[in-house]
This record gives C-alpha cells, sequence and structure tokens, in this order.
C-alpha cells in the first residue's frame, strides 16, 4: 500500500489556519478525523502515527487534526488579515470549537470522501461532543471518543487563591495578560483562557457522576464507539464507570461501542498498535455495514 504523509493548512471561518496531517492511502473513500487535546501532539501522543500508518495499510486515510491547543504555541497565520498568528493552549477560546471541527469537516467533503468518522482525543473528544450536541451534521457518520476529559478532576488542584488571581485578573480588563502561574500546573496560559478552564467551560461535558450536566451528550444523534485505558487516572480509579456513565447519557447508548484497553491509560502507552488495530477493525466494519445497507436500498 502507497502512503503518503501531507501537511494540511486548515482554514477556518474566522481566518486562522489549522495545522493538519494527512496519512493518504493510495485510494479511498473513507477517513478517520481526529481532534487533538490540549498539547496532545504527535511527541506527547505517538499513537496518531500508529493509526495512520495501520489504517493506510488498510486502505483509508486518517487525518490528525490539531486544533489550537495541540502545543503550547503554534505559529500559523490569518487568511482574511494576512498576518501571522501565535496560537495554542496560551490563549485558547474554546468557542471557537464548531468552526475548528467544520475546518476539518469541510476539507474531508471537499476531498470527496463517502465515510468520516469524527474522533477526538482527551478534550478533543470533548470537543467532538459539543460540536455533535449542537450540529447533527449529516456529512459525520460514525463517532470515537478516546478517553474524553474529565475536566472537574483536572482543575480540582486549583487553589482558591489561584481562582482569586484569575478572577480578579479577568475582572480588572486584564484577561489578554499572562497569569503569573501555570494553571494545572502546566499550563501556561493568559487569564481569560484560564477563566474558561475554571469558570465558564463549554467542554465541561463528561463526568463520573450521574446527576452532573451530560446535556451535550444528551443531545448527540450520531452513533459511534467511545474507548478509554483500564490506567486512566483521570476517572478517580474508574475508567470503566466513567466511559459507561457517559454513554448511558447519550441517546443511541445501545448502538454504541465500548472499547475497554487493559493495563494502559490516557494516551494508550504500550498499547499504541492495539488501539490503532482495534479503531481499524471498528471502522472496517462501519464501512461495511454502510455499504450493505447502502445496496439494500436503506438510508
Amino acid at each position: 500500500m502507497k502512503q503518503n504523509i501531507k501537511k494540511l493548512d486548515i482554514p477556518t471561518k474566522r481566518g486562522t489556519v489549522l495545522d493538519g496531517v494527512l496519512f493518504a492511502a493510495e485510494k479511498t473513500d473513507t477517513v478517520l478525523i481526529a481532534i487533538t487535546g490540549i498539547h496532545g501532539n504527535f511527541y506527547s501522543n505517538p499513537f496518531y502515527y500508529n493509526i495512520g500508518d495501520t489504517m493506510n495499510a488498510a486502505g483509508m486515510d486518517f487525518i490528525y487534526a490539531q486544533t489550537n491547543d495541540a502545543f503550547g504555541q503554534i505559529e500559523t497565520y490569518n487568511i482574511k488579515t494576512g498576518q501571522k498568528e501565535i496560537i495554542g493552549s496560551w490563549n485558547e477560546d474554546f468557542g471557537y470549537t464548531d468552526e475548528d471541527i467544520e475546518g476539518y469537516l469541510d476539507f474531508a467533503k471537499g476531498a470527496g470522501y463517502k465515510h468520516i468518522i469524527l474522533a477526538g482525543h482527551s478534550l478533543g473528544a470533548n470537543k467532538v461532543i459539543y460540536y455533535l450536541s449542537r450540529h447533527h451534521d449529516t456529512r459525520v457518520e460514525r463517532f470515537v471518543l478516546l478517553s474524553p476529559a474529565n475536566i472537574g478532576y483536572l482543575t480540582s488542584d486549583v487553589t482558591e487563591r489561584e481562582k482569586d488571581i484569575i478572577r480578579e485578573q479577568v475582572e480588572r480588563g486584564d484577561g489578554n495578560k499572562m497569569l503569573p502561574f501555570p494553571l494545572l500546573g502546566w499550563i501556561n496560559c493568559i487569564g481569560s483562557t484560564a477563566y474558561q478552564w475554571v469558570f465558564d467551560n463549554m467542554l465541561d461535558n463528561v463526568h463520573v457522576e450521574k446527576d452532573r450536566d451530560f446535556s451535550s451528550a444528551e443531545k448527540i444523534t450520531h452513533t459511534g464507539a467511545l474507548v478509554i485505558g483500564t490506567y486512566d487516572n483521570f476517572t478517580y480509579g474508574d475508567p470503566a464507570g466513567f466511559l459507561r456513565n457517559i454513554n448511558e447519557h447519550i441517546p443511541t447508548a445501545r448502538e454504541n461501542k465500548l472499547i475497554f484497553l487493559e493495563r494502559t491509560g490516557h494516551t494508550y502507552q504500550q498499547k499504541e498498535q492495539e488501539l490503532a488495530d482495534k479503531l481499524c477493525s471498528l471502522i472496517e466494519g462501519w464501512r461495511t455495514e454502510a455499504e450493505r445497507k447502502e445496496c439494500n436500498g436503506v438510508q
């Protein structure tokens, strides 16, 4: 199988160009788009290479879809202003989630793919949930949620003093200035980004607790799969229960597949190829099912 790896420049409605990578098979009608999480780049999440290579070997394409926060800082440009821009986890605005995902879907549709699977890892999974809850997008055939981010767990270590500093900085009009400390201990970001994380996070849409806000998940009409490692340490010790709880709030729960990767964590260390094999088998099955329905005249 001939493979090509191509850099993608994905324009958004606001003009910012996102960097993606296409793992292209020789000829295919199927693509998996994987929305990255915070700092979820090739260096910290090498499993993306396994997925791309494995899918290409099976005659399918894979898009590694960076959004605003795959790195701390990303140098790009704006096609509307013609100016250079620096985006990243340091100044992310979650309000751009819809148009970032739409940028990749627009590319995939324009490229002529017949079967488009929308995936997201970690915070990228939360973004996919948010997008699909608001857009019952017929271009998307299925979804895959890879280790959704439990934001309540991630922000639980933010101290009351740190919350006060964030709030005070935004209230006095300095939201575009850097915080005097790294948020969560590792995100160097501006005040307004930190404020979204801690106080007004529209991506805080999955939880361990059953009675929390699952309003986004409850609006999803697509079917798909949810994946997690049984050592995922963002789930208060119960990764399987966390994943099942999310799925129970999705209207298509009975049709969705749950995949548990044994003895690995949030980024699938030592199980990268197992993840890739399972995803490839899953998508091949979906594609076969879709083609069978088409042959039988089922919409």
